[in-house]
């Protein structure tokens, strides 16, 4: 089952998550700006209430006054109308006090006025209004606090006129008696377009400012943040170029602050580990240097020696028992030095970059066959039989095949050393990508501490446990760097007791690196002390497996 397209909104998520776990100038400057935004955002908030609030007392205390007048002086009129004399109509009173209310009102009138009767079946009683102002301004909650209490009530309204348009205001009434009329009640209408309109300015205006303040708090946050950012870049552009090699990289000192000591300190410990590095190379280049001078002046005394120990051993039958037997373990030594010497010559290429690999198309089950008839003798004298089972065909691959079969004598020669007599097996699969050999011995096991170490040159985990097959030490660290020229990974399993596996995986195709393997390594030890190690294309699973060579104990 294969999965179906990303989608475009979640691969844009991941670039901007990545972006924003990458980025500390874009986390500083998002989160700035965030900040900002919240801090402006209640300020403003806090501003508008506050401006809102007072422009709202100071229209209620003026209403609230000339409504107070206006009452008086319409019951002024009112009283006036009844002690006339003469007969007026209720009409022409309610006229009268209207015309007088909005004649205080100015022009513009800062106020409307309706003069509505009290009665609830008001039918005919005369109403009046100024400026086209409905009764629908008046809430009804308004009129009946005003007809329940008897006094003076206001509220805030939406002030309606006749010919459609609307503005927000505060409507007041009280109770006002009209002779001949009945009860009556007067309600001044105040419209806060004014203050409306000073609300809205301010508005846009903290809006304006509020976005401008939070830009610049960015662009701050962004020069601020860069002061800090572009050394610490320049750090980590100056550490991978030292990391690839490039020594001589050094950060820019610029001015003496915080930033100036640390690119200075930088700069020491740079040269610190310049200096260091170069020092070990130069033992490094000394020793090999050394190990190739000593291994190629070693081979004409040996081939000499070896002549006339080839001549002595022809000739053992004609001694006596002990002259014959020295001549027997003289040949034996020599053999074993002069596998020391080919080991330390190959070892001398490999630190010298002169190894290349002669490719062909090697069948590996084929090279396991004749690996494992080469160690038949050495497997029969130690009681530990060598099975092989192969899976997926065809099992070939590009590779240099005396290096390949190299590797896997080195690895059963391992396998028998270690193997206690017990049976070992041999497994070669097969897919699209790489091939596997798996060879896995049940001997005495590797320890989890012991596997940081499996590949190291010359070392064992029991250095005082006498050696019987002659190795040099350097079986398994020549194996990794065969591995090495190939692209592979060679992997190392073991635990104390159940024995040890070694999982070689090599590339089909010369020109590609191993990405998976056929074949597994047996499963992680329950035990803590206990847990596979591996090398991936010549580094290991394990932190400290990454080196080269030695064989386990």
């Amino acid at each position: 089952m294969t999965d179906g397209p990303v989608p475009p909104g979640k691969r844009t998520g991941s670039r901007v998550l990545s972006a924003w776990r990458q980025s500390l100038l874009l986390r500083v400057t998002v989160t700035t700006l965030v900040l900002s935004l919240l801090v402006v955002g209640a300020l403003g908030l806090l501003m508008l209430s506050r401006i809102s609030g007072g422009l709202l007392d100071s229209a209620e205390r003026t209403a609230l006054a000339e409504a107070t007048v206006g009452l008086a002086d319409a019951q002024r009129l009112s009283t006036a109308a009844d002690t006339g004399g003469a007969t007026t109509s209720p009409a022409s009173i309610v006229d009268t006090i209207v015309a007088s209310l909005a004649s205080r009102a100015g022009t513009p009138p800062q106020y409307e006025v309706l003069l509505l009767s009290g009665e609830s079946d008001g039918a005919g009683a005369p109403e009046r209004g100024t400026n086209l102002v409905g009764v629908a301004s008046v809430p009804p909650d308004l009129r009946a606090a005003v007809a329940g209490s008897n006094r003076q009530s206001w509220t805030f309204t939406e002030i309606r006129y006749l010919d459609g348009r609307t503005a927000p205001g505060i409507a007041i009434g009280a109770p006002l008696t009209i002779p001949g009329a009945g009860p009556y009640e007067l309600y001044y209408l105040f419209p806060l377009t004014d203050q409306q309109g000073t609300l809205d300015l301010v508005r846009s205006a903290v809006a304006v400012v509020g976005a401008l303040l939070v830009l610049l708090l960015g662009a701050i946050a962004v020069v601020v943040t860069r002061q800090v950012v572009t050394p610490v870049r320049s750090a980590a552009q100056v550490a991978e170029q030292f990391s690839e090699g490039h020594l001589e990289e050094r950060m820019e000192v610029r001015g003496e602050d915080d930033l100036a000591r640390l690119a200075t300190a930088f700069n020491d410990m740079a040269a610190s580990l310049e200096d260091q590095i170069k020092r070990l190379e130069d033992l490094s280049a000394v020793q090999q240097r050394f190990v190739s001078d000593v291994s190629h002046e070693l081979r004409t005394p040996l081939t000499t020696i070896r002549m006339a120990a080839d001549v002595l051993f022809e000739e053992r039958d004609q001694y006596d028992a002990p002259t014959a037997r020295s001549a027997e373990l003289l040949q034996t030594q020599l053999d074993r030095f002069e596998m020391l010497l080919s080991d330390l010559l190959e070892i001398s290429r490999y630190d010298a970059g002169a190894a290349v690999l002669d490719l062909d198309t090697v069948d590996l089950a084929a090279a396991a066959v004749r690996a494992i008839d080469s160690v038949r003798p050495l497997a029969e004298r130690r009681g530990s039989p060598v099975s092989l089972e192969v899976s997926g065909e065809p099992c070939t691959a590009e590779c240099d095949p005396r290096r390949v079969d190299r590797i896997l004598r080195n690895l059963l020669d391992n396998a028998i050393e270690h193997g206690e007599g017990a049976p070992i097996e041999v497994t070669v699969a097969s897919d699209d990508d790489a091939v596997a050999v798996l060879v896995r011995d049940h001997g005495v096991g590797i320890s989890h501490d012991d596997l940081e170490h499996v590949f190291d040159r010359f070392w064992r985990a029991d250095p005082a446990r006498a050696r019987q097959t002659g190795g040099t030490g350097l079986g398994l660290s020549i194996a990794l760097e065969d591995t090495r020229l190939h692209a592979g990974r060679l992997e190392a399993w073991g635990v104390r007791g159940e024995g040890a596996a070694f999982l070689l995986t090599l590339p089909r195709r010369a020109d590609v690196n191993v990405s998976h393997s056929p074949l597994e390594l047996p499963p992680p030890p329950s035990q803590d002390d206990d847990a596979p190690g591996s090398t991936d294309d010549g580094e290991s699973a394990l932190a400290a497996a990454s080196a080269s060579s030695g064989d386990p104990a």
